[in-house]
């Protein structure tokens, strides 16, 4: 048995009637950066705390190598909620400590830009006591680190750094790394090799999040395995990952022809064309128009300036001490006057105007007063605050700046963007739960919104019926794919299981709630399905689960999401909410991080808007900044914005180019399969050659290292030559 720096030797574990390891002997070698993936309930954060020491196994033991020091990210933090951020994050560090050295200024920055360092911790939001904790961990030295799914809470630059920290944090073949998460780009790029947990065993694998995906793909084939909608899932996802995931041209990540062959009869995706013309059906040709639209948040006098997630800590801490953000995300600023009859115009309630909220307030008790006294109805009794026609200028931050964004039947949108950058806010003006300041939002006759927010609160209210008894409320069969499914059968395809159907909903774990909130949203056969974080609380499997049902789903699909694998994945074309405006994103989530990265530098990603093409100004920034690379996100979005999903700046080939290519695509599949016959006859003498002849076999070693070189090569230029011809 190999001598593990950190491992399990025979190690079984049970809570009460769950097996969580059955036997188990693994480990973890200096210079490791395993991701640990797996359901949720089958032992990742389990594994984690028998690691630590926290968790004692029930027989076997744990080994560590002597003077090893081991850290753990949690997803429950210690810190102590009277201490101050830089009495709980920093340990006591000084300013000038954390900030004479690159490394560690550069966590402080990245995690708690923007939080004052005399804040105490209970007054920081859940999201801002994760990073607190993150950094606590990333600013000391660990010979092993074990982080508990990290990026929940992050916005996707701060992803994109974390993961480039992970990267570099050790030398290579040092340290080592233990990573749970959820985040499928996360894993692909930070992780060398994976552990899957699930029945009791790790089983595990080489290669990233891709990687793993074909070694199990090619492991249930060999197996006949009769787990038959897990490895459908999981074909399907390599499918989309060998055929169109963006950015992998440069960075192999398992063989070539190989995946060709496990996915040669999985059809694409979805039919994104024939999604549209069921779209249109269903929904007409109008879904929602933002039309010129400002939202103001007013803010009080000195306050202006203050991000908004920074605003609820004022009362605890002074702004001498916050901490300058690694990346300042670009704020647009000013006021509008807006001309009302009375205070209670809701343009200037959600602009957060105080007199206004106050007469709306005041309106409210006295509407309902009266009806209690009269018995007549609320909108009977409304009194009237004032009726003499007045203007009202409203100051403060402008979450959307003149913004023009036509969404059409079928089209299915993402939107990035960093934490309060306005998203959430950008959904309720979509669906009108909220009234912008300025201009109009125009809502299709026929759209039936149906809304996946980030709480559970109406779930909550269901808490004592039982599974059962919910679903019975809904129509007896539904159409999916084509076929007649009932509501228990779609449940069972989100991952249920039909004795769960006498469970009471408060007793599912938070993971099964986000589930059922899905499938009862999807009862309600919307047309128009927005989603806010939808991958919260999911594991990898049900997250693949859920982009299975949302591939059929034939209605307008707008998603907003900090998980770009997911983005990426389940829409068609994505955006940022940047600066006031809604920009295109035509190579994906990368564009985003491109424009955040010259900002960070100093530069504008944005100049050429300003000043307009040809010494034209263009009325829209959003609309001017996608013109000259994309579909517009003005006028004529919902009618031209209809690409492939793979669509990214790679140049597409067209005639004899096209032609070109295709000859040597087949080419080069006609070499690496020769090829592959060479590796497979080189491999056989290896193992019948005498093992004392080293000189022999060094040469026979030679010749596969020189084949396999070719392979790799001919491997890559097959990927870019594909991605041009998609």
């Amino acid at each position: 048995m190999p001598t593990y720096d950190l491992g399990l030797e025979h190690v079984s574990l049970a809570f009460a009637t769950k097996n969580i390891f059955t036997d188990v002997t693994q480990g973890v070698f200096e210079g490791d950066r395993i991701g640990i993936v797996g359901k949720n309930g089958d032992g990742k954060s389990t594994l984690l705390h028998l690691f630590k020491g926290t968790q004692e196994p029930d027989s076997g033991r744990v080994t560590m190598r002597n003077g090893l020091t081991f850290g753990m990210l949690d997803q429950r933090d210690p810190l102590d909620d009277n201490a101050t951020v830089r009495e709980a994050a920093l340990e006591g560090r000084e300013d000038y400590e954390w900030a004479a050295e690159t490394k560690s200024r550069e966590i402080v920055e990245a995690l708690l830009g923007g939080i004052s360092l005399d804040a105490k911790i209970g007054s920081l939001s859940g999201g801002q006591r994760r990073r607190a904790d993150l950094a606590r961990l990333l600013l000391k030295d660990w010979d092993i680190l074990a982080l508990d799914e990290p990026t929940n809470h992050l916005d996707v630059v701060t992803i994109h750094w974390l993961a480039e920290h992970l990267k570099n944090r050790w030398p290579s073949g040092q340290g080592a790394l233990l990573l749970v998460t959820h985040d499928r780009w996360f894993l692909d790029e930070v992780c060398e090799s994976m552990w899957e947990v699930h029945d009791g065993v790790i089983d595990p694998f080489e290669g990233g999040y891709s990687a793993y995906m074909l070694q199990r793909v090619e492991r249930d084939r060999q197996a006949d395995v009769r787990e038959t909608k897990r490895r459908n899932l999981a074909r399907k996802e390599l499918a989309w990952l060998t055929r169109g995931a963006r950015a992998r041209s440069t960075k192999q990540k398992f063989h070539v022809k190989a995946a060709r062959e496990l996915i040669a009869d999985v059809p694409p995706v979805r039919n994104t064309l024939e999604l549209k013309q069921m779209a249109t059906s269903r929904l007409g040709k109008q879904v929602v128009d933002l039309i010129d639209v400002t939202q103001i948040f007013e803010h009080a006098q000195g306050e202006a300036d203050i991000d908004p997630d920074v605003a609820e800590m004022e009362a605890s801490a002074s702004r001498v001490d916050v901490v300058p953000a690694m990346y300042a995300e670009p704020q647009a600023h000013g006021s509008i006057e807006v001309a009302v009859d009375d205070l209670t115009d809701p343009r200037l309630v959600d602009a957060g105007v105080p007199e206004a909220r106050q007469a709306a307030e005041q309106a409210a008790r006295q509407a309902e007063e009266q009806t209690q006294e009269s018995g007549a109805d609320a909108d009977d009794a409304a009194p009237e605050v004032t009726s003499a026609a007045r203007k009202v200028t409203v100051t403060g931050r402008k979450i959307l700046d003149d913004v023009t964004w036509l969404i059409g039947p079928g089209d299915r949108f993402g939107i990035v963007g960093a934490n309060g950058a306005g998203k959430s806010t950008l959904l309720k003006i979509l669906d009108g739960t909220i009234t912008p300041t300025a201009g109009h939002v125009n809502i299709g006759k026929t759209v039936k919104f149906a809304v996946l927010s980030q709480r559970l609160d109406e779930l909550e209210k269901l808490g004592k019926y039982k599974i059962k008894e919910v679903l019975s409320r809904y129509k007896p069969s539904y159409i999916v794919d084509g076929k007649e499914t009932t509501p228990g059968q779609m449940m069972e395809r989100l991952g249920f299981e039909s004795a769960q159907l006498m469970t009471p909903i408060k007793d599912l774990s938070g993971g099964q709630k986000r589930r059922m909130q899905l499938l009862l949203i999807l009862l309600d056969e919307p047309n128009v399905l927005i989603m806010d974080e939808p991958g919260n609380d999911l594991d990898t499997d049900m997250l693949a689960v859920m982009e299975d049902l949302l591939d059929t789903w034939p209605g307008t699909l707008i998603v907003v999401s900090h998980d770009r694998y997911l983005l990426e994945r389940v829409t068609d074309q994505q955006f940022a909410l940047i600066g006031g405006k809604i920009r295109h994103l035509p190579g994906g989530v990368q564009d985003y991080l491109d424009m955040t990265e010259a900002i960070k530098n100093g530069k504008d990603p944005f100049a050429d808007e300003k000043s307009g093409k040809n010494g034209k100004t263009r009325k829209n920034g959003d609309a001017g900044d996608s013109a000259t690379t994309a579909p517009s996100v003005g006028g004529a979005a919902s009618s031209t914005s209809t690409g492939d999903s793979s669509s990214s700046s790679t140049p597409k080939l067209t005639g004899k180019a096209f032609h070109e290519a295709s000859k040597r695509v087949a080419a080069i599949e006609r070499k690496l399969a020769k090829l592959e016959e060479q590796k497979a006859d080189l491999e056989a003498q290896m193992a019948a050659h005498d093992p004392s002849d080293y000189e022999g076999l060094g040469k026979l070693n030679e010749q596969l290292q020189s084949v396999t070189d070719e392979s790799e090569s001919l491997e890559m230029e097959w990927m870019e030559l594909s991605e041009q011809l998609e």
